[in-house]
């Protein structure tokens, strides 16, 4: 498949690390500071859309994706069962280039039911499908899977980590086919509060951040074809959602900085993109 000039300047850029010299790039002025725009508004869900397992989009069942203490919680208490009824709760707009951000943190117990390699899981699925096109028994939406686990009290288990429900993508040169793989983040045990960042550029590159560190980057992310599409096929953009996947998960903040206005302009896009990753950005507990 043919490669446009974009796409592969982003990934020389930003997989191969290469100075942003080469590029030539430099602002005689202050160089752009785009502004965080909330996704989440602190009071109500009206701009986002509930498709759980074996309900309708829309059907909120059991009041699963809820507000409270101005954050989006994910709670269990009107499942007698989980049974697989894993949900989504979907941003109403889709984007391609983009930073985003959420924080959060696991509470409580898993629901009775829940997988074992779901407790303390949840995730932020990017580049997804619109829900309106998933099938009513349909577990996960066609994405990227930015998976956000909690420490189990017993070993180390990373946050940030990517699975591909009906993806696929290039680590190192190479298309990777495996469902997931971990990030370098350390363990957060408890009920600390943990801020995920993503950098989304299109069909070139994704990097994931913990607490403002890098922990996972790869590049090209495509259809899996064994759903029909063909090799290699791109993605380039789609929607955002926030997992249910059985055990209760806190949302205080969902924030995002549109970058497609510089989408076409690597040069510029890479200096913008140096600038906001230079912050690092830790939550409050």
């Amino acid at each position: 498949m043919k490669q446009n000039i974009t796409s592969f300047i982003l990934r020389t850029v930003f997989v191969l690390g290469l100075p942003l010299i080469f590029l030539g790039s430099s602002f005689k002025n202050s160089p752009p500071n785009p502004k965080w725009e909330q996704l989440f508004n602190g009071k109500d869900l009206n701009d986002w859309q509930p498709k759980i397992r074996y309900h309708e989009l829309n059907d909120n069942y059991a009041n699963t994706f809820r507000v409270k203490d101005g954050q989006i919680q994910v709670r269990y208490d009107g499942y007698t069962q989980f049974d697989e009824t894993f949900g989504h709760l979907f941003y109403k707009k889709s984007y391609s280039y983009y930073l985003i951000a959420a924080e959060y943190r696991f509470v409580g117990d898993q629901v009775k039911g829940g997988p074992g390699w779901a407790y303390r899981n949840s995730g932020i699925m990017i580049h997804g499908q619109d829900p309106a096109a998933m099938e009513k028994k349909q577990d996960f939406p066609n994405s990227i899977e930015v998976q956000l686990l909690g420490g189990t009290g017993n070993g180390e288990r990373p946050t940030a980590n990517l699975c591909t429900p009906g993806t696929q993508f290039v680590l190192n040169g190479k298309v990777v086919k495996n469902h997931c793989i971990e990030s370098s983040s350390k363990t957060f045990n408890g009920e600390q509060w943990v801020r995920v960042e993503v950098l989304v550029l299109g069909d070139s590159t994704i990097v994931h951040y913990i607490n403002g560190d890098e922990v996972l980057r790869y590049d090209r992310p495509q259809k899996d074809p064994v759903g029909g599409a063909e090799e290699g096929e791109l993605i380039k953009g789609g929607t955002i959602s926030l997992q249910s996947e059985s055990h209760p998960v806190d949302f205080r903040k969902v924030e995002i900085i549109n970058l497609e206005k510089y989408a076409k302009d690597p040069a510029k896009l890479a200096e913008v993109v140096k600038n906001l990753m230079a912050e690092k950005r830790i939550p409050k507990q």
